[in-house]
């Protein structure tokens, strides 16, 4: 049962000939030390993990890196590829398709939406019935839309799987139905996740966040129980096989010191329904109660200039290419120091966006995170006089055992 963890840093601290300490946005730290990290639930469940899709850490995990029966989390890929489908124009959200026998006939006694062969259906309808009711069929009546086959669009869904990263997921159908080559691990369904919110957020709204949906004369609720209980859940789904347990992701957004905050908690094999609810929705409140997030940059802001040299200019600005984020405990935010070290010596050329130092997030002297620093500009190589006499300056500094000017 894990305590609450950092996530891994986002570079290694580069050997350096420069190092600057700021304090974060924050403030400065304090003489006395740092309380610890807060500790994490315990909950009945297999594996868990809880992510800030905003900072993209990882506050919390127990066997995050399990592999796991996905059950009906699997409908998140599917969700994924129709999503791009949508977004490329190869698909249209009012397109009717025409329902198969071999969709109507996916696995008799699981969910459905109650699809009948040669009915016409939108692929809005499909979407509701795939996310909202959880419908096996309209799984299969998705892969055959967007791909011709349920194979071929299981081929797709293991292709996004490696392009995404997830190391320790794979499909062998769209809709999650007990089969050995389909498994995944709270780490991977947390990053897929994430994935769907930030690239497809106007459909992951549609659907995600809608409590009931009727087809075919027939209501049926989301399976979702905090979109009744927790107004800040927006969305996520549910899965359920005798060898899965009870699995739940759900996605929430509250205020935080530097705007909304999102949160993705990833539950798996919990013994009941009640169980996966209680225990998503008791990791999403410590994690919003007891951790912060922090903006310690935006993208394109400078942190200063850089000493290059071999170059057609003699500096470069350094910075980032997106906004820095770092979520903390609340307790520590007062408390962060912000330390900047170059590579060096930098020598030209210099590409546009290539590491020129890192700057590592400290709390008490402890490097808690490290991110990168970039080259805000590219730098050329200088013709061959100023090349020449930065070459023997170089030399000089080496001669003397002394670190070039940063």
């Amino acid at each position: 049962m894990g305590a609450a963890r950092a996530a891994a840093p986002a570079a290694t601290p580069a050997a350096g000939s420069a190092a600057a300490t700021q304090p974060a946005a924050a403030g400065q730290g304090a003489a006395t030390p740092a309380p610890p990290a807060p500790e994490a639930p315990t909950p009945d469940a297999r594996s868990w993990l809880l992510l800030d899709a905003t900072s993209g850490q990882v506050i919390a995990s127990q066997n995050p890196d399990e592999r796991v029966e996905p059950a009906s989390l699997t409908k998140i890929m599917t969700s994924y590829l129709i999503f791009q489908a949508l977004r490329d124009k190869t698909l249209d959200l009012n397109q009717q398709v025409t329902i198969s026998t071999n969709a109507w006939k996916v696995a008799p006694g699981s969910s459905k939406m109650f699809l009948e062969p040669g009915m016409h259906v939108s692929i809005d309808d499909l979407l509701s019935g795939l996310l909202i009711q959880s419908g096996n069929d309209a799984a299969v009546a998705l892969a055959e839309a967007a791909a011709g086959s349920e194979g071929a669009f299981v081929q797709r869904m293991n292709e996004m799987a490696e392009r995404m990263g997830l190391k320790s997921t794979h499909f062998n159908s769209p809709h999650g139905l007990p089969d050995p080559q389909t498994y995944s691990t709270a780490r991977d369904l947390a990053t897929l996740t994430a994935r769907v919110i930030h690239d497809f957020p106007d459909l992951y709204v549609r659907y995600d966040h809608v409590k009931s949906f009727r087809f075919n004369n027939i209501t049926q609720p989301n399976r979702n129980r905090l979109l009744w209980s927790d107004p800040s859940v927006d969305g996520g789904k549910t899965g359920h096989t005798e060898a899965a347990g009870y699995c739940m992701i759900a996605s929430a957004v509250r205020p935080g010191a530097t705007g909304q905050r999102r949160l993705i908690a990833v539950v798996m094999g919990t013994p009941s329904d009640k169980a996966r609810t209680t225990t998503t929705a008791m990791l999403l409140n410590w994690g919003f109660q007891n951790f912060e997030t922090v903006k310690l940059y935006a993208k394109g802001q400078s942190v200063g200039n850089s000493r290059v040299w071999k170059g057609q200019q003699s500096q470069v600005l350094a910075g980032f290419d997106r906004d820095i984020y770092a979520t903390v405990p609340r307790a520590w935010v007062p408390r962060l120091q912000k330390v900047i070290t170059q590579q060096g010596p930098l020598v030209a050329p210099l590409a546009l966006d290539s590491q020129i130092g890192t700057v590592d997030l400290q709390v008490d002297g402890r490097t808690i995170q490290s991110y990168p620093v970039l080259a805000l500009q590219p730098v050329e190589r200088g013709g061959m006089l100023s090349r020449g006499w930065d070459s023997m300056r170089l030399w000089v500094y080496g001669l003397m055992n002394e670190q070039p000017p940063a």
